[in-house]
């Protein structure tokens, strides 16, 4: 398996004696879209900033490009982008001039016709000759993607990419996203936008208080710890679950006027359960008035998995 970056062990440790990172341990494959879920303070923009060379580790290994980043840096450095979660650029900056000075920072040589590509698949091609400031908060946010993408990395980070950013525009920049994926370029994001990483991503890391709690293929996270609920919303109240419902795992609530299911795998097996449970209670004679069957996403898991931990993990 070819992996773009390997973190092995990575610790860091503030002056004040804060740990942000408990010895990570992960892995990304070439061309995949992996999205980096946790609530704020879990460690997300340290294990960013930790490769990016904006935070200085305490201990452990980075490895991009099958290369130690602690022996070449500069130039394995040149190959990453990054988005930052906050506005940091010069605000009194033309557009195109500060996307062009991005790809120089890294020592490529100018490529007018590049960036003039970035700049019109960004719909920032109008405002190339206006100042940053002037911009609104999600055309700042297209600008830092712009300048991420200047020399053209084959790993981008993108913190955060869509915060603060109407609808509208948050689909469109999805839309590039999804095109630089297309151009082979791997893809590590962290959202508060749980669905779009459920729309997006190849698979997803789960992060809690500075130690990867879950990584997965988000299909098989989602058929390993997704689970159908179904309110059953008796004719009539029951004193106890009848017999030939006890193969089902049901419980009775609100005085034995609704029949309570939770199973299922996040595959489906849970619907067809529910379907089975039905037809038992026709068949038991009991009538039911309503259903409210609910599967859950990934934001259900997510939430799970944040407030409760996790039993093991997956590669």
């Amino acid at each position: 398996m070819n992996h773009v970056l390997e973190l092995s062990g990575l610790t860091k440790t503030y002056a004040g004696g804060f740990t942000a990172l408990k010895g990570v341990d992960l892995a990304i494959e070439q061309g995949e879209i992996f999205a980096l879920l946790g609530p704020n303070g879990a460690g997300k923009t340290t294990l960013i900033g930790a490769v990016c060379g904006l935070v200085r580790p305490t201990s452990g290994t980075i490895r991009a490009f099958g290369e130690d980043m602690a022996h070449n840096w500069r130039s394995l450095r040149a190959r990453i982008g990054l988005v930052p979660q906050e506005l940091s650029t010069d605000m009194f900056e033309p557009v195109g001039r500060a996307v062009r000075h991005s790809r120089g920072l890294f020592g490529f040589a100018p490529d007018p016709a590049r960036i003039d590509d970035i700049l019109k698949s960004l719909s920032l091609w109008d405002k190339r000759d206006e100042q940053i400031r002037h911009l609104s908060g999600g055309m700042k946010r297209r600008v830092l993607i712009a300048k991420a993408m200047a020399h053209d990395p084959e790993l981008l980070f993108l913190d955060e990419p869509t915060a603060g950013v109407d609808v509208e525009l948050r689909r469109d920049m999805w839309k590039q996203i999804a095109a630089m994926r297309e151009r082979g370029t791997t893809i590590i994001l962290t959202t508060h936008y749980i669905e779009e990483a459920e729309e997006m991503a190849d698979r997803v890391g789960i992060i809690r208080q500075g130690e990867i709690v879950m990584v997965d293929e988000k299909a098989q996270m989602m058929k390993r710890l997704g689970r159908t609920e179904a309110l059953i919303t008796l004719a009539a109240p029951l004193d106890a679950v009848p017999d030939p419902l006890s193969r089902f795992s049901v419980t009775l609530a609100d005085d034995g006027r609704t029949l309570c299911y939770r199973g299922g795998d996040g595959a489906g097996q849970g619907k067809a359960e529910v379907a089975e449970l039905t037809k038992a209670l026709t068949r038991a004679g009991i009538d039911y008035t309503a259903i409210d069957l609910h599967e859950s996403s990934l934001e259900d898991i997510f939430v799970d998995l944040v407030q409760n931990g996790a039993q093991g993990k997956a590669a």
